[in-house]
């Protein structure tokens, strides 16, 4: 499809658009990978992209906790409630969250190495090409297939071929999940069940083999942003949680273990002005077969032979609310990294990211997810900037 004469191909300039191959998500576990002697294959992108040396050195163990939520600019607003995670060493200063900058494209980007581009998990919610029905990656079991859905090697696969002892320590409720098979399959899973549990967990983990590998996850910091708002007492006080877990990590560290600490992506609040709901608004569903996406990323799928009147109308209809442009565009401007050919259809034939606090909600298909405080998705530095902290154990001091 066309995008139209004198349609835009490049992200406005306040969006902070990922550098893959550089500093990433993507780069993190390739480079704690390699300081563990274990080069990641990861196509034309670099072998170690991240110079991890000074953090590293001496490493025989690595930890990377990854806070689901805990965007660089929350933490650097925050000093009281997140004191340690504030005093923690930049290795690299900070990363960029992929686009769409949400959850299940974030862990599989980890977990592989890969831009979305790649390892084709392109959203919260994709179009299963050629069947007429969606994909909610966070409540995936086995269909489709996640090893085919999601072929690419992991980080994982390849360290434990390498002899290096891998394990993911995350909550019990995802083992054996298709998103947990296509972002961290390679690895031993041990599930978590509380914060306490999941230090006990990496700190077993990082003491198994002669080198290891363990990742870990936490989710309620993301969760009580969405529900109560980042601006919000819950909030504040779960990051204190989060602040603590980290505190309890760094002190069980082996001698020769390094703890980084990661998160997946930033996030917006989103007050009621700012909100526009898509079924309200008839220009944005005619000619439209399907929705997928989030409030803040939204893929649009057309009738056939309707794609540039849908794109024509999303443009008119959200003007500068959004970013809207086509398939074609949204793969030339680089958001996603090289995209796959056989990938492509996943993403919508219209792309539209929100600016500012914008979000386009649906509350007819999602009404809970609707009446959520804050949401991410897009590219505005608060949901595409993330820490990269460390802390090495004392031997390594």
């Amino acid at each position: 499809m066309s995008g139209g004469a004198g349609a835009p191909t490049s992200a406005p300039e306040e969006f902070a658009v990922p550098r893959y191959g550089g500093a990433t998500l993507a780069d993190v576990l390739p480079g704690a990978a390699s300081a563990l002697g274990v080069p990641v294959r990861r196509s034309d992108l670099p072998v170690d992209p991240l110079d991890l040396t000074s953090a590293l050195a001496g490493a025989r163990r690595v930890a990377v906790l990854l806070v689901d939520g805990l965007g660089a600019e929350l933490v650097a607003a925050h000093p009281r409630q997140a004191p340690v995670l504030n005093a923690l060493g930049s290795p690299v200063g900070t990363l960029s969250a992929p686009c769409p900058s949400t959850t299940p494209v974030s862990l599989v980007t980890l977990g592989t190495g890969l831009p979305p581009g790649s390892h084709g998990v392109l959203g919260f919610v994709t179009e299963v090409p050629g069947e007429g029905r969606t994909l909610n990656h966070v409540h995936w079991g086995d269909d489709p297939d996640p090893l085919q859905w999601q072929a690419a090697p992991t980080v994982f696969e390849q360290a434990t071929a390498a002899g290096v002892s891998c394990t993911v320590v995350a909550p019990h409720t995802f083992a054996g999940s298709g998103l947990t098979r296509a972002a961290y399959r390679g690895a031993d899973y041990a599930s978590a069940f509380s914060p306490g549990d999941l230090v006990a967990g990496m700190h077993a983990a990082l003491r198994t083999g002669r080198r290891s590998l363990v990742y870990g996850y936490t989710a309620e910091l993301d969760l009580t942003g969405h529900v109560r708002g980042l601006d919000s007492p819950s909030w504040r006080a779960q990051l204190g949680i989060v602040d603590r877990l980290v505190e309890q990590l760094a002190e069980g560290l082996p001698d020769d273990a390094v703890l980084l600490v990661t998160a997946d992506h930033g996030m917006v609040d989103v007050p009621d002005d700012t909100r526009l709901d898509i079924g309200e608004e008839p220009a944005l569903t005619d000619g439209v077969r399907l929705l997928a996406g989030e409030p803040r990323a939204r893929y649009v799928h057309a009738e056939p032979g309707a794609a540039d009147d849908v794109l024509a109308a999303w443009r008119a209809v959200l003007g500068h609310r959004a970013w809207v442009v086509s398939r074609a565009e949204a793969v030339e401007s680089g958001v996603f990294g090289a995209v796959d050919p056989a990938l492509a259809d996943r993403i919508g034939d219209v792309v539209a990211l929100a600016r500012g606090s914008w979000a386009f909600t649906d509350a007819q298909q999602d009404p809970v997810g609707s009446m959520l405080a804050a949401y991410h998705g897009s590219l505005t530095p608060a949901e595409l900037t993330i820490p990269l902290l460390a802390v090495r154990g004392r031997a390594l001091d």
